[in-house]
This record gives C-alpha cells, sequence and structure tokens, in this order.
C-alpha cells in the first residue's frame, strides 16, 4: 500500500478506536450527573450510590477517550500536512476553541468532581458532574462543526499565495460565524450526541440487567435501569428525527453521497427505495432489487415524492464515493437503530411496570444488547466519512492531494502497527477495567455522607 492508502487507514484506525469513548462520556456524564442532583433534592443514598458507581465507570472510560484522542490532532500535522497547509487556518479554529474553552473546563471540573467528595458542599459536587456534562457535549459540538466544514464548506475564500514554495493556495476564513452556524455540522452534532446518549442508556441497562439477573442491589438496579430506559427511548426517536433532517442536508449538499447511501445509479424522479439490494459497482447497476417502494427516496431525501435524485452514472467515476461499502453501512445502521428503538420501547414498558424481574429473557437480550449502538455509530462514521470521498473537503480540496509529501510507506506502515498494538492494549486494559467494576457492583455504605438536605452550600 502507498503513503495515501496508509494515512488514511491510520487515522481511520485510531479515530475509530478514539470513538468508543466518546460516545459513552456525552452520554453517561448526563446521568450521572442527573443520578447526583436526584440525591441533592431527594436525599435518598441510593441515588448517591448509583452516582458514584456508575461515575466510577464513566471514569474508566474518560481516561481512555483523552489518552486516544491525543493522537488524532498530531497526525494533521504528520501525516496530513497538506491538508493543514491548505485548510488550516479554518479547521484549525473551532479546534483552538474546543481545546482552550471545553476541554479544560471539563478537566477542572473533573478534577472537583473525583476529589471532591466530602470536601464541598452535595450541591456545589452536584454542579461539578453538571459542568463536566456540558463541557464535554460543547467539545464535541467544536469538533463536530469542524467536521461539518469538512463535508459543507462554508465561509471559506480560496487564496492564492505568491512567493512560497510549499504552498501555491490556501483556503482561509472569510465568516467564522457562517462556520459556526453551518447547518451540515449542527445537525451532524444533535444527531452524534444523541446516538451517544442511546449508547450510554444500552451501556445502563446492559450492565443493570446482569446484575438483576443475579438479584444483586434490586432497588439500585432497578432505577438505574428504568432511568436508562427512558433516556434511551427519548433519545432513540432523537436520533431519527435528526437523522431525517441529515439525510435532507446531505441531499442538498452531497448528491453524490446520497446515491451512494441508496445506490442509485440512473438520475430519475420519484426515485424509489428497494428493500434489498445487491450492488454491482463494476457494472453500474444492482444486480438484484427486491420490494421496492416507489417514490420513497424521493420523499425521505427531499420530502417531495417527486423530487430528483442524481444518479452515480450522472457523476464521473474518479468524484464517486465508494458505493458497496457506503450503501451496506447505512443498511446495517438504520437496521440496527430500528432494532434499538424496539427494545428501549420493551425497555420502558417492563421497567415502568415493574416486571424486569419476570423477564430473563428480556434482561439476558438487553445484555446482549450493549454491543449494538456501538457497531452502530462505528458504521455511521463510515458512512460520514467514506461517503464524502474522494474529497477531505467536499468539493474543495480531494483526499489524495492532502496527505504529506516527506513520508515514506515504510514510516506510517511502522507508526500504524505501533497504534495498532498500542491502542489493542488500551482496548484490553479498558475491558477489563470496566468489566471487574461493572461486576463487583456500588459500594455497601457511604462512609462520611450527610444527607443532602442538611447540607449546606
Amino acid at each position: 500500500m502507498d503513503v495515501l492508502m496508509l494515512s488514511r487507514l491510520q487515522f481511520a484506525v485510531t479515530s475509530a478506536f478514539h470513538f468508543i469513548f466518546v460516545p459513552l462520556t456525552l452520554g453517561l456524564s448526563v446521568l450521572v450527573a442527573w443520578m447526583e442532583w436526584r440525591f441533592v433534592k431527594t436525599g435518598d443514598e441510593t441515588w448517591l450510590r448509583m452516582s458514584r458507581y456508575w461515575g466510577k465507570l464513566f471514569l474508566i472510560n474518560f481516561a481512555l477517550g483523552i489518552v486516544t484522542g491525543i493522537t488524532l490532532e498530531f497526525q494533521f500535522g504528520m501525516n496530513w500536512a497538506e491538508y493543514s497547509k491548505y485548510v488550516g487556518d479554518i479547521f484549525g479554529a473551532p479546534l483552538a476553541v474546543e481545546a482552550t474553552l471545553a476541554f479544560f473546563l471539563e478537566s477542572v471540573f473533573i478534577g472537583v468532581w473525583v476529589f471532591g467528595w466530602n470536601k464541598v458542599s452535595h450541591k456545589t459536587h452536584a454542579w461539578a458532574i453538571t459542568i463536566v456534562a456540558f463541557a464535554t457535549n460543547l467539545s464535541a459540538l467544536w469538533i463536530l462543526l469542524a467536521n461539518g466544514w469538512m463535508q459543507n464548506p462554508v465561509g471559506a475564500k480560496l487564496t492564492e499565495i505568491m512567493g512560497n514554495p510549499l504552498i501555491a493556495k490556501r483556503a482561509e476564513m472569510a465568516d467564522f460565524m457562517a462556520v459556526v452556524a453551518n447547518p451540515y455540522g449542527w445537525i451532524k452534532f444533535f444527531h452524534t450526541l444523541l446516538s451517544g446518549y442511546t449508547l450510554a442508556a444500552f451501556f445502563v441497562t446492559g450492565v443493570a440487567a446482569w446484575h438483576l439477573l443475579r438479584k444483586n442491589e434490586v432497588d439500585l438496579f432497578k432505577r438505574s435501569f428504568k432511568a436508562a430506559a427512558v433516556f434511551g427511548l427519548v433519545a432513540g426517536i432523537l436520533v431519527i428525527g435528526t437523522g431525517d433532517f441529515h439525510a435532507g442536508e446531505i441531499a442538498k449538499v452531497q448528491p453524490s453521497k446520497l446515491a451512494a447511501l441508496e445506490a442509485v445509479w440512473n438520475t430519475q424522479k420519484g426515485a424509489g427505495l428497494s428493500m434489498v439490494v445487491v450492488t454491482d459497482s463494476d457494472n453500474e447497476r444492482n444486480s438484484l432489487e427486491l420490494l421496492t417502494i416507489p417514490k420513497l427516496t424521493s420523499l425521505l431525501a427531499y420530502h417531495d415524492p417527486d423530487a430528483e435524485v442524481k444518479g452515480l452514472k450522472d457523476i464521473p467515476r474518479d468524484l464517486r464515493p465508494p458505493v458497496g461499502i457506503t450503501f451496506y453501512s447505512f443498511r446495517i445502521m438504520v437496521a440496527l437503530g430500528m432494532l434499538m428503538f424496539l427494545l428501549s420501547v420493551f425497555s420502558v414498558y417492563f421497567s415502568t411496570q415493574d416486571k424486569l424481574e419476570s423477564r430473563p429473557f428480556f434482561l439476558k437480550v438487553m445484555l446482549y444488547s450493549i454491543i449494538l449502538p456501538y457497531i452502530a455509530i462505528q458504521l455511521g462514521w463510515i458512512v460520514a466519512e467514506v461517503g464524502r470521498q474522494p474529497w477531505i473537503v467536499y468539493g474543495m480540496l480531494k483526499t489524495s492531494d492532502a496527505v504529506s509529501k516527506s513520508i515514506t510507506a515504510g514510516q506510517v506502515a511502522l507508526s500504524l502497527a505501533a497504534f495498532t498494538i498500542v491502542y489493542a492494549l488500551l482496548g484490553a486494559v479498558d475491558v477489563y477495567l470496566l468489566v471487574k467494576y461493572a461486576k463487583q457492583g456500588p459500594e455497601k455504605g457511604i462512609k462520611g455522607v450527610v444527607t443532602a438536605r442538611k447540607q449546606e452550600v
């Protein structure tokens, strides 16, 4: 493999591994904050034990997410120097805001939360984890606005660089507010954020199910299951809604991605959607199409059953994304999303009707369903990033023109191997720690705790 493919593979491996931790951080921080506020309001020690138990799992995940995220930014300079030179003036701005505002905010208050037990009031302590939750979500916003700009580059101007042997032309910031207000970035943010909430909900319900099957701390884990189930159902409904908006934005600004998502080869009005499709990219067709619903693709993409959908044949071959991986990733992601929505409905029903203990089979299903949102989210990122190819900045800069010119294939292969080994070890440590402390269960008693109603601010 050449430098380009190896660099793409390295960034894919490191970013995919990093995003194992991000969604759980986004969602679990919110749930832990809510649990602690329930303790502050009620003085019920069970809520405090819940926040400490789930907070411990949150911290393990948070630590691994920080470690694995740092390496991504270094790759922009090492593997993607041409990209950094070309669009760094724009792409770097939201990342700088994220680092100086959100990252430092969460770093400071995570310390207050970890070391502040029995040193600050319960309200102050609850505010600390609330600020951490806000900051982690704020961090995601700025990063996704940066990614949204890569998908839909707004607020930029191309400038000729005179007398510089390293670069002849670069994109410069023309309108910062256009970048901040980019609809693609905001829709992507809410869709990703809500997906993280869904993942956290399934993580909590799955772990709670394991304990309920063994009759461990029944009241505590029934509360955990119920809270996460409601949280997950609401998030799941909103994921579907934002996904619909996201499809509309893709249709507007990335017609090639839309065509690949639905394997539409011929430009047509009132494009239908087939439930069963086998793509054949070599012959520019689908070798199998079954259960076609007329006009559904046009309706979903444009909210108009007669809207025209641009086909892949009207897009030059060298400007098309890989169809097979984009199409199948999207279909599997949607199928998993529908399955998770149904499981969330049953979870809310059984938990609110106090029927969890009498449904051991369902509890086992929820335990093994922990993996589902992880798979769905990874597939979603494959759709987003592979579906944008061959562009690294859509319509502006090709991926092949963004890779560093001063590195060799051997150097990238070596770093890829090193990252893979180190990340595999980190992944093993993470799984070991999460399983160990998840099985261990919550503390039996909270030493030195005073009820929230008696605690002064």
